[in-house]
């Protein structure tokens, strides 16, 4: 299955995400969220959790899935799947976080961004918040790096 994110993997190498401005825009030029191999990924992402073969635990608001940890095959980012319509714990990223999201239902936003690609810097810390109906989202994590915050 990690063949799927290959675009995702490929597009987020060698970022520097203390800049999310400016990773954002390398990302969108690398791997454009309205391009035809985005739309075609997309449709994939569906089918898959349409399938349960990701983001297959857990209840709404949120549904999640570890697609892979990070390996040297996934370019040192640990791999993850949600999907939600709603609030989700609060956590930080010591390296950073790349998101890649996609809308399944409704007119969704991420933390209060439409959907493509969003990127939180090293250090931030945020309660993950889908609104306007159903977003699934890839997360990139480097080094698997991820803390839940109180």
């Amino acid at each position: 299955m990690l063949d799927t994110f290959q675009p995702l993997i490929d597009a987020s190498k060698g970022l520097d995400l203390s800049d999310p401005a400016a990773a954002e825009a390398l990302l969108e030029e690398r791997f454009p969220a309205g391009s035809p191999a985005a739309l075609a990924l997309n449709a994939k992402l569906r089918e898959l959790y349409e399938a349960g073969e990701i983001a297959n635990n857990g209840e709404p608001p949120m549904t999640w899935g570890r697609v892979t940890k990070a390996t040297p095959e996934s370019s040192d980012f640990s791999i993850d799947v949600v999907c939600m319509n709603g609030p989700g714990p609060k956590h930080r990223h010591p390296k950073g976080e790349i998101d890649y999201c996609v809308a399944l239902e409704g007119e969704p936003t991420f933390d209060g961004r439409p959907p493509g690609w969003v990127v939180l810097g090293e250090g931030s810390v945020h309660i993950p918040t889908a609104a306007g109906g159903v977003m699934l989202i890839v997360y990139l994590l480097p080094e698997g790096a991820f803390e839940f915050v109180k």
